[in-house]
């Protein structure tokens, strides 16, 4: 039996070029928008604005295509992780179930989304769990937007951070279209102030995400030394930080767009006095901010967490050199749900 077409995911062009081919009145396109993106209905029948001729005829060649999550653990702190199942077609099989985590983080004043935007990572980052499982697959739009559109406290949401498993900027065309369809007025009209994209510096993605998206960006940098960094991010010898940077300067950042970069602290590696200084210098003169992370231990890697001594001290010298820093709170770390920790895809 033939797959049926997927609703979610699609851009209001590509359901009025759906409309067109099943022969249905053009503004119906706007219609079914609005079912999928504005009420997140999770079948055809709910669309009661639609004839029930063009229900039926739109049930038969299409589906929704949201997946509700299989599984949530809920951490000691109130962070839940969600696991979600990404089917794709492999030979000899119908389908072939990978999986994906999305973390759920409640705070007092805002709640926050950490979506993944592949099954797996190639940046195969050193002290990153999920890049030590290897790369699967890219996620379509579909699954991206399926991570928001079926969680169960999607309402409660004021922020998105795609900052989950793989590098979104690995995966540009469908993680630029899962962003317009969450900040365009047919969409789910987000503000792009709402969402921040992280990123290696992955240059082809990188330039196109700044021309054709306005959300906030955050760059992993986690060293100022380019030989250093290319030994715990291999993406660095294709994507120099330093190049990264040149081109992030061409752009202007302020409140309405705001540039961050996430520096994971591991002990005697990356937390001296020298790697502070040399991280204030590389920024010099940038509307930035740098977020210090606290290095959450994989099994089997060797690197450790830096003191807190030695993290005040970091925050001190880039202070006191004008460069915005703070320190982030770890969440969920008892359900393997922090930063860097995401590894479920089997």
């Amino acid at each position: 039996m033939a797959h049926k077409e997927i609703l979610l995911g699609k851009t209001l062009a590509e359901l009025e070029s759906l409309c067109q081919a099943l022969g249905f009145p053009k503004f119906t396109a706007k219609q079914i928008a609005g079912w999928l993106y504005s009420k997140r209905v999770s079948n055809i029948d709910a669309m009661s604005n639609l004839s029930l001729k063009n229900r039926e005829i739109l049930k038969e060649q299409t589906e929704i295509g949201c997946q509700p999550p299989l599984q949530v653990q809920t951490s000691t702190d109130g962070t839940r992780k969600y696991l979600f199942p990404t089917p794709i077609p492999v030979k000899n099989a119908p389908t072939h179930p990978l999986f994906i985590e999305s973390v759920y983080i409640p705070e007092s004043n805002r709640a926050t989304l950490c979506v993944s935007s592949q099954s797996g990572c190639r940046m195969n980052c050193a002290f990153c769990a999920t890049g030590s499982q290897g790369f699967n697959h890219h996620l379509k739009a579909h699954e991206i937007l399926n991570q928001f559109y079926s969680l169960p406290e999607a309402g409660k949401l004021s922020n998105i951070v795609m900052m989950g498993m793989g590098e979104p900027l690995d995966n540009t065309d469908n993680v630029l279209k899962a962003l317009e369809i969450m900040t365009a007025p047919w969409g789910f009209a987000w503000s792009p102030t709402r969402i921040t994209l992280s990123s290696v510096g992955v240059l082809p993605g990188l330039k196109r995400f700044l021309d054709e998206s306005l959300c906030h960006l955050a760059i992993s940098l986690h060293t100022p030394f380019s030989e250093e960094r290319a030994e715990l991010m291999p993406a660095e010898k294709a994507y120099p930080i330093e190049k990264v940077i040149s081109l992030i300067r061409r752009y202007p950042w302020h409140h309405q767009r705001r540039l961050s970069f996430e520096y994971i602290l591991i002990q005697d590696l990356n937390d001296s006095p020298n790697h502070a200084l040399a991280t204030a210098k590389l920024l010099q003169g940038l509307a930035c901010r740098v977020n210090l992370i606290s290095y959450h231990e994989v099994p089997g890697k060797e690197f450790r967490k830096t003191s807190k001594e030695r993290t005040d001290r970091f925050q001190h010298i880039l202070l006191e050199r004008n460069i915005i820093c703070t320190q982030r709170k770890s969440r969920g770390e008892d359900i393997k749900a922090a930063c860097g920790l995401l590894a479920k895809t089997r």
